[in-house]
C-alpha cells in the first residue's frame, strides 16, 4: 500500500493556472495544500472550489520564503511540490504511485518539460531540469534564496529522464511575461551578488552574458531548438547583463575609464570563444574534427 501524499502548491495571482494544476492531482493526491501570497485576483476562491485547503502567507516576491511555511500545513508523509503554473503527467502519476509503494530513498529528484512560448524546449539547458519535488516529510527544506537548490538529508534518487513522466511547465507564454520576471528576479540575483563581497568588474557585463549564450545555444545545443532556442540563449544571456547592470546601479554608476583597445580586445577574446563554440558544435553535428582543429589555430 502506497504512502499517503500531500501535494503542496504556492501561489500568486494565479487564477488562469490554479485549476490546470489542481485538476492534474485531485484523483490522485490525499491532500492539496495552496499557500497564496496575497493574491489581488481569484486564486483563493478556485483554489478552495476545487477542495484545495488553502492558507495565507505574507507576499515575499519569490517563493522560497513561503515554500518551507507551505510544507508545514501539510499532514502527511509524503510531499509533492508543485507551482501553480504546472501539472503532472498522468505517466508521472504512475510512476509517483509505483516510488511510494517501496520507496528506496527520503527524496526523489523529477524531470520537468518546460514550455516556452508555446513550444517544449528539449535543449538550451531547459530539459530535463530535475527538480527535487517528491519527498518525505522533513527531508527537504528551502533555503530562503530565490532559485537555491533545496537543503536535503538522507538518501537521494532520480526519476528517469522521460517525457512522458515528467512535470509539465507551463513556463513562458509571452517576451512580455518573461521580461517581467527577469527583472524581478535579476533584482533578488544582484542583492545576492552583492551581500556575496562581489564587486562589480565592467569586464562582467561581456563576459557573464557570452558565457550564458554559449552554454545554452552551443554547449547546450540550443540551435536545435530552432529561433525559440536562439531567442532564449539571448534572453538569458540579457538576464545576466541586467544583473551585473544592477550590482552597477547599486554602485551609484561609478564611473570607469575604460581604453577603446581594451573593449575591443575582450570582445575579440569573446569573438575567440564563439567559433570555438561553433566548431566544437559543427564537430557535433557531424563536422570533421580536422575542421574543428583548423578553426581553433586559425583563431
Amino acid at each position: 500500500m502506497a504512502s499517503k501524499i500531500s501535494v503542496v502548491i504556492n501561489t500568486l495571482d494565479e487564477e488562469k493556472n490554479i485549476s490546470r494544476a489542481i485538476a492534474s492531482v485531485k484523483d490522485f493526491a490525499d491532500e492539496i495544500v495552496v499557500v497564496d501570497m496575497e493574491s489581488a485576483d481569484h486564486t483563493r476562491e478556485i483554489a478552495k472550489k476545487l477542495g484545495a485547503k488553502v492558507f495565507t502567507h505574507k507576499k515575499t516576491g519569490y517563493v522560497e520564503p513561503a515554500r518551507n511555511f507551505a510544507i508545514g500545513k501539510a499532514s502527511n508523509p509524503w510531499i509533492l511540490i508543485l507551482d501553480a503554473d504546472e501539472e503532472i503527467s498522468k505517466g508521472l502519476i504512475l510512476q509517483i504511485q509505483k516510488t511510494l509503494k517501496r520507496p528506496e530513498a527520503d527524496y526523489y529528484r523529477i524531470p520537468r518539460k518546460n514550455i516556452i512560448f508555446g513550444r517544449f524546449i528539449k535543449h538550451s539547458r531547459w530539459w530535463p531540469d530535475m527538480n527535487i519535488r517528491l519527498f518525505k516529510k522533513g527531508f527537504v527544506s528551502w533555503n530562503e534564496i530565490i532559485h537555491m537548490v533545496p537543503m536535503t538529508q538522507g538518501v537521494g534518487e532520480d526519476f528517469p529522464e522521460e517525457e512522458d513522466s515528467a512535470i509539465i511547465h507551463h513556463n513562458y507564454d509571452s517576451i512580455e511575461e518573461y521580461l517581467d520576471r527577469m527583472n524581478r528576479y535579476t533584482t533578488h540575483h544582484a542583492k545576492i551578488k552583492i551581500g556575496e563581497g562581489y564587486k562589480f568588474s565592467w569586464k562582467d557585463v561581456v563576459v557573464k552574458p557570452m558565457g550564458e549564450f554559449l552554454s545554452r545555444y552551443f554547449y547546450g545545443r540550443g540551435y536545435k531548438d530552432g529561433l525559440h532556442g536562439l531567442a532564449l540563449s539571448l534572453l538569458q544571456a540579457f538576464s545576466e547583463l541586467a544583473v551585473y547592470l544592477k550590482v552597477w546601479q547599486k554602485e551609484k554608476f561609478k564611473e570607469h575609464d575604460l581604453k577603446l583597445d581594451e573593449v575591443v580586445d575582450l570582445f575579440q577574446d569573446q569573438e575567440k570563444e564563439l567559433h570555438y563554440w561553433e566548431s566544437d558544435a559543427s564537430v557535433s553535428e557531424g563536422g570533421s574534427l580536422y575542421d574543428r582543429i583548423r578553426r581553433k589555430l586559425r583563431i
